[in-house]
């Protein structure tokens, strides 16, 4: 049970051989409001929504429906390989289980570019996109000469760290939580934060199959392929927010990439300042009162 009370599921679908996805709602599905898909950041789970969930007008103005990529909390797949569009896939497959016809979807870091993805994929189902402190690009130089992170360098020594099989009794090691938590909360993270995140991963990321998601979830991010090229795929409207002390993806990159939506109808990008880049964890009132705004005018 989380702290808003909800409690992430599974349910099944046909993906990469079957596949179990965690998802959490707000409150039972309400076919007359329109519904909001969130995709958590890079390690985190479901739990990165507690501000969200714990939102009335938010959940007032939407059905809430957190999903976790492959790699993350309960998601599970019977094939051992993922990509992010593979997460993409799946959570529309999810949609298609629940009964639920169109989406708009919020995604942090990483969940940003899984909802262009699924926008590019289902132009038709996706009704618009909240993205926060993400990129549409690999890791690549272009992208850091604009003062984002040097992605490569993050990640691969986790993936060698984790290259090896290991006991039962491994959990996830205390310096690679505080590395993300570094980049997505800054340099001072509250004590209780710290301490919750560090408990959710090591039960995420436990023993050998732990370990191997974490790798594989880390192979993603340093290796993922960029979306320029497709992102006149994205026939819906954007908000892109962004913060202006996020040490990840810098503003210059959100402010460029803006400008690669032709073919949606709206595509802004609001600036937080003192923003981080767990954007919803950080600036929550911001980020749901921009949420509330946007799901209404484009419902």
């Amino acid at each position: 049970m989380s702290e808003t009370g909800t409690t992430t599921e599974t349910i099944t679908v046909p993906h990469l051989g079957t596949s179990v996805i965690g998802h959490r709602s707000a409150r039972p599905y309400d076919p007359s409001l329109p519904t909001l898909v969130l995709v958590n950041s890079f390690s985190t789970s479901a739990d990165l929504y507690r501000p969200q969930f714990a939102d009335d007008e938010l959940a007032a103005t939407a059905n809430l429906l957190a999903l976790e990529p492959y790699g993350h909390g309960r998601t599970r797949a019977s094939y051992a390989q993922f990509t992010y569009w593979d997460s993409a896939v799946a959570d529309l497959q999810v949609l298609d289980a629940l009964g639920i016809p169109d989406a708009f979807v919020l995604g942090t870091s990483q969940g940003g570019w899984v909802a262009a993805r699924m926008a590019v994929l289902a132009p038709d189902r996706i009704r618009g996109i909240v993205a926060l402190g993400t990129s549409m690009d690999t890791e690549s130089p272009r992208s850091r000469d604009l003062g984002c992170w040097d992605g490569v360098a993050f990640c691969t020594p986790a993936i060698d760290a984790l290259a090896a099989p290991v006991g039962d009794d491994w959990v996830v090691p205390a310096e690679m939580v505080d590395a993300v938590l570094a980049e997505g909360f800054g340099p001072d993270v509250p004590p209780a934060e710290r301490a919750f995140w560090h408990a959710r991963h090591q039960e995420n990321y436990a023993g050998d199959d732990g370990r191997e998601r974490l790798r594989l979830a880390s192979v993603n991010l340093r290796d993922r392929d960029g979306l320029h090229g497709r992102l006149d795929g994205v026939r819906c409207p954007l908000l892109w927010m962004h913060g202006t002390e996020d040490t990840v993806y810098s503003v210059a990159n959100a402010e460029e990439e803006i400008r690669l939506f032709p073919n949606s109808p709206h595509a802004e990008l609001r600036v937080v300042e003192g923003g981080r880049h767990f954007l919803s964890a950080s600036d929550p009132a911001a980020v749901d009162a921009a949420t509330v705004e946007f799901v209404r005018r484009w419902a």
